[in-house]
């Protein structure tokens, strides 16, 4: 022994100490190889060293083994681990420190705040794509789907019924002006069939969500029926 017992106790050594883990998946002695590694003076040696390691690396995860590139993966490691200061002939690129560090470009949050928040954002989206269209019949058509889906969207929330001639000037709004069919004679879904389908979808979304326990309860009546019969049928048969 290099210590004593007691002079052992001076030398411990506390995580707090220590230097900081870049993969701690690791571990620390698997560190102190790869330090060791980078302080070698003999290339080839550090040749035969980074091998080694590469193949404990690979012994440490074998469920990486079904990966592709998985040699590449436990080369980018070795690197990052030994914080790029390994000089070694690598099988492939080595990765640099400002390509790890580098950090993504900001992504722009898309922010609506739509005036008639019922209607939600598909239907400026659906405006949108009516107004690059050539005038003509399918334009028309479109325009029409829209107007009764928006109708659609406002008895989902407004559960009173609504006039067309508010649909039609929210459409002209929301449009810009290009929409206009408060001029014309047409007329929209009636109230009621929209609501009607509105609740055909809401009934169908419960039942789809009651369905699991529907089942167990089934399970639950036959394992019932299965049960032998009560203790109390056997002592009437006894008294008689």
């Amino acid at each position: 022994m290099q210590f004593t017992p007691e002079e052992a106790i001076h030398h411990l050594e506390y995580n707090a100490e220590r230097s900081h883990l870049i993969i701690p998946e690791y571990g620390r002695h698997l560190q102190k190889l790869i330090d060791q590694a980078t302080k070698l003076e003999d290339r080839e040696e550090r040749n035969k060293a980074a091998k080694y390691i590469i193949s404990v690396m690979g012994t440490l995860n074998p469920h990486l083994r079904d990966v592709p590139d998985f040699q590449h993966k436990l080369w980018d490691q070795i690197f990052i681990m030994s914080d790029f200061k390994l000089d070694v002939d690598s099988p492939y690129p080595i990765p640099s420190k400002e390509i790890l560090h580098q950090k993504p470009e900001r992504l722009n949050y898309p922010q609506n705040f739509p005036k008639y928040r019922f209607y939600g954002n598909n239907i400026k989206y659906m405006i949108d794509v009516a107004n690059k269209w050539e005038d003509g019949d399918l334009k028309n058509a479109l325009i029409m789907v829209i107007a009764n889906h928006m109708k659609k969207s406002y008895l989902s929330w407004n559960k009173d019924t609504v006039k067309d001639e508010v649909i039609f000037e929210h459409l002209y709004e929301l449009s810009g002006g290009t929409m206009n069919l408060l001029k014309t004679d047409e007329e929209l879904s009636n109230s009621t069939d929209l609501m009607r389908v509105n609740k055909k979808q809401s009934n169908k979304m419960q039942f789809s969500s009651n369905k699991p326990k529907k089942h167990n309860n089934q399970n639950q009546n036959q394992n019932q029926k299965n049960k032998k019969p009560s203790t109390n049928n056997n002592n009437n048969n006894n008294r008689k």
